[in-house]
């Protein structure tokens, strides 16, 4: 048995990167039950808005700005309606959720969150790689190179490429040969596996792989300029090793070797 969903709360969804089927089941169900459904429409599958009654109302919020969004939640919200705000991939990677929850605090509203499949897992889903290979790359590093939006000093590309280990850069394809710039002159080896996917897990996915030499061109090439996540390291590349835990000789809580 379902708990129902609390009217006087906003719920704000991760939609996933990109295919329809990677909404978690609770998201699915919000969408199902929605009045008001307020989307990132420059970023998410439009398929998505499929799963909502025809009586939803449903606002793209690439035309609207900050009062505008927070707006059609209250209205929603003061009737009684049941309103998602849809948000690409998951909500704790470049969502700006925060500045609309202090909003709706001002307001006295509450919110619930449900999160989503980010880009970077559907990207290495769909490519079959690990961005932890034992002995290659224990760590990764998620980022973007500033914009409009700066980044903070001490997490410039080329700080963060000093450590050589995997990266997931967001928001950045289009000065994709800057980035391969930065990241070299920070450390990685020209020759460091890279790659480029272009709306990962959507029907019209594309991907290209070379190395950071190579990879500006070869995005260029393909004609890949926005909607697309670059990805940086060896555990793109041939080098692994087996993990230990499932080791014939290597004894654990739940196995004698």
């Amino acid at each position: 048995m379902t708990v129902p969903f609390d009217h006087r709360l906003v719920w704000f969804v991760g939609a996933g990167p990109g295919d329809r089927e990677l909404i978690t089941l609770k998201g699915y169900r919000l969408l199902c039950e929605a009045d008001v459904v307020i989307y990132a429409g420059s970023l998410i599958n439009p398929a998505l808005l499929e799963y909502c009654k025809p009586q939803a109302a449903c606002y793209d919020s690439a035309s609207m700005n900050l009062q505008q969004i927070i707006d059609a939640m209250v209205q929603g919200i003061n009737q009684g309606k049941l309103v998602v705000r849809l948000q690409t991939g998951d909500l704790s990677l470049y969502g700006s959720i925060r500045e609309q929850i202090e909003e709706l605090g001002k307001r006295d509203i509450g919110f619930s969150t449900v999160p989503g499949v980010s880009a970077f897992l559907g990207a290495a889903a769909r490519m079959g790689v690990e961005y932890t290979v034992p002995e290659v790359a224990q760590s990764l590093i998620i980022t973007r190179m500033e914009g409009r939006t700066p980044t903070p000093e001490l997490e410039s590309l080329e700080a963060f490429a000093a450590h050589r280990t995997s990266m997931a850069i967001f928001l950045s394809v289009q000065a994709i040969e800057r980035v391969a710039q930065r990241l070299i002159a920070g450390g990685y080896p020209e020759e460091t596996p890279a790659a480029v996917i272009y709306k990962a897990t959507w029907p019209e996915e594309k991907t290209v792989r070379g190395t950071l030499a190579d990879i500006a061109s070869l995005a260029r090439a393909a004609g890949i300029g926005k909607t697309a996540l670059i990805l940086v390291g060896a555990f793109l590349g041939d080098e692994y090793h087996y993990s230990q835990l499932y080791h014939a000789e290597f004894s654990h809580e739940y196995r004698q070797a």
